[in-house]
């Protein structure tokens, strides 16, 4: 009998913990719904006085809370099981996320490589001559030495690439 209420707290904050996202206010509810209505575990005044002592404490507000409610149900072994079942759902969304980053650091370098390939790409139709490349260069210098805006640099080479085009028409 003791296990079976301790699984029943312990899913009861574990379905507290999965839905309260946006703070601490959001598991009010989810409280009075799961707590005070469905289980009758305690009153909403017990409900509020546990959330107004939990701000008080140290720790995570959910946490805190489930943890009184647990304690009063099973003293405290109930107080833990409520706190695991809390914090397992925050745990798992957690591990998942820490995966998809692993992942996405593999995506990084395959992005860095195919804008790698662009840029080979478009040095094979744009340095058609040595004119680009002095833009080219003056630009590369300039960027990794000047703090300037990327546009700044587009704009400047535009100009300087139409200055270009006009002193070889007069030649």
């Amino acid at each position: 009998y003791m296990l079976k209420e301790l699984f029943d707290i312990y899913f009861t904050s574990l379905k507290v913990g999965a839905m309260t996202f946006g703070g601490g206010y959001a598991m009010l509810p989810i409280l009075q719904k799961e707590v005070v209505e469905k289980k009758a575990w305690n009153t909403e005044e017990e409900i509020l006085d546990y959330y107004a002592l939990a701000q008080c404490l140290p720790g995570i507000i959910m946490v805190n809370t489930l943890g009184f409610i647990g304690q009063k149900r099973k003293g405290t072994v109930g107080a833990i099981v409520s706190g695991l079942g809390a914090i397992t759902p925050p745990l798992i969304i957690i591990t998942i996320i820490a995966a998809l980053l692993t992942a996405f650091a593999g995506i990084r370098v395959c992005v860095c490589v195919l804008i790698f390939n662009s840029i080979l790409k478009l040095w094979k139709s744009s340095m058609v001559d040595k004119k680009c490349l002095a833009i080219f260069l003056i630009v590369a210098v300039g960027s990794y030495f000047i703090d300037l805006s990327p546009i700044l640099f587009v704009v400047g080479s535009g100009i300087l690439g139409i200055l270009i085009q006009i002193a070889g028409r007069r030649k």
